[in-house]
């Protein structure tokens, strides 16, 4: 927590320097959610200027994923939140190529990453740079992969449930149909 006020004093003196503070956060933001908002708020809390990359359908099926929003659109739930000032693509996963295109000071990430040695060597990397990287509270019991684990099997029991009732529409149907009676489905 120190090293966090320790940031938030560098944006105060930095106010009065007319320096500003430029933060990059990246991630796909697939089925916007609260964890997304957090990230964002945190983020904006402790820069000036807010840039965060969008990733790309590419770059997602590459990690062997498929976002359910399209990218246009997830860059547009994106740059609609209030603590976003840009939003730009991210096509790799290159950090250190995309600081040296923005030239950023402060790298955002979830603490989901912290000290896996991917994280410490991209830490190491932007740190030369002059970049702090900070390590945000991962939002426990959200992610966009989780609520579309809940989707689909809410999608699988809905499918389920229409089979039976479906079913058991033929077996009415057949049944009013031998009794003589009209059939109304």
């Amino acid at each position: 927590m120190i090293y966090l006020n320790k940031l938030m004093n560098n944006k105060d003196k930095n106010k009065n320097n007319k320096k500003k503070i430029v933060g990059y956060t990246a991630g796909v933001f697939d089925l916007f959610h609260i964890g997304h908002v957090n990230i964002l708020r945190n983020a904006k809390s402790m820069c000036d200027y807010l840039i965060v990359g969008v990733s790309t359908d590419e770059l997602v099926a590459y990690k062997h994923k498929k976002a359910i929003i399209p990218y246009e659109q997830r860059v547009e739930v994106v740059s609609a939140c209030k603590y976003v000032d840009t939003v730009v693509a991210q096509e790799d996963m290159d950090k250190l190529k995309m600081w040296k295109k923005l030239k950023f000071n402060i790298m955002f990430v979830g603490d989901d990453w912290f000290k896996t040695e991917k994280w410490n060597e991209i830490e190491k990397k932007l740190k030369k740079e002059g970049v702090e990287t900070v390590y945000f509270p991962y939002t426990k019991n959200v992610s966009s992969t989780l609520i579309n684990e809940i989707l689909e099997e809410r999608r699988k029991t809905i499918i389920i449930i229409k089979k039976k009732n479906l079913k058991n529409k033929e077996k009415n149907s057949e049944f009013i149909f031998n009794k003589g009676y009209k059939n109304i489905y």
